[in-house]
């Protein structure tokens, strides 16, 4: 990888807990920061806090076409693209809810609009290679129903985000075997177990735990040849075993391409 002051790094959820504190560390080290979030407020007071090169994308991922702007914008404004850190989600809700575009809400935010915009800036990725894909997930993982993965039928809030955070690990896997031989690499982690973030209301760990652990993701030279892992924190773990099925996999990537799709 460049040195960290060379390097152009999108994070995703920007504007708030460990996305919010992963930007600062990163900016305060030189790195061009693009900080995204749906609030233009909340961007603006982010850049502030954060100096350094920064600049704000706002989208909300609740809507794939908001999603494909975001990617517009980003490709239009850097040609290189050294990280991206695929960190926005939401926790879990008391009710079923739908994105703008019919999907299950938690699946659409958590797992959908980061693969949508992965496989759109891969090439500018690609392209910028070394470059690095890590996927903030979750311990909190539950299979996928593919016969009911919009979770119409017996629905709960925890079972739609331990789906999405799964999803997610699926697709970091599939991703680093497609990536083999370009110099891009995808892991995804759990940064720290309830951290003070505004979806937790009794932390256990602290935040400079989860920054720690997704800061050595996107820098630590060590990891330069590492993909296709999940990791707990600072260890190298095992996901859902869902997670190591070739057919899963493959169905997922069906989906979400077929669901993504304008």
């Amino acid at each position: 990888m460049r040195p960290i002051d060379q390097q152009t790094i999108l994070i995703t959820g920007a504007t708030d807990g460990l996305g919010r504190a992963l930007a600062a560390e990163l900016a305060a080290e030189g790195a061009t920061v693009l900080v995204h979030g749906r609030d233009d407020q909340r961007g603006k007071a982010t850049l502030q806090e954060i100096g350094g090169r920064a600049s704000w994308y706002r989208a909300d991922l609740s809507s794939l076409a908001e999603t494909r702007a975001l990617a517009d914008a980003v490709r239009a404004d850097h040609p290189r693209l050294d990280v991206l850190v695929n960190n926005a989600g939401i926790g879990t809700t008391g009710s079923r809810q739908e994105s703008a575009d019919g999907h299950e809400l938690t699946f659409q935010v958590n797992y959908l609009s980061g693969y949508l915009l992965t496989r759109l800036l891969l090439p500018t990725l690609v392209a910028s290679a070394p470059a690095r894909i890590v996927n903030v997930s979750s311990l909190g993982q539950q299979a996928i129903d593919f016969a009911d993965v919009m979770i119409n039928r017996r629905y709960s809030g925890t079972r739609a985000y331990c789906q999405s955070k799964l999803a997610q690990i699926l697709f970091t896997i599939d991703l680093a075997d497609e990536l083999a031989g370009t110099g891009v690499t995808a892991n995804a982690l759990h940064p720290a177990t309830y951290m003070p973030t505004k979806m937790v209301p009794s932390p256990i760990s602290t935040l400079e735990e989860g920054v720690r652990a997704t800061h050595r993701l996107v820098t630590d030279p060590a990891l330069d040849d590492v993909s296709g892992r999940f990791f707990d924190g600072l260890r190298e773990s095992r996901a859902d075993p869902q997670a190591y099925d070739p057919d899963a996999r493959a169905r997922l990537k069906a989906l979400s391409d077929d669901l993504a799709s304008p």
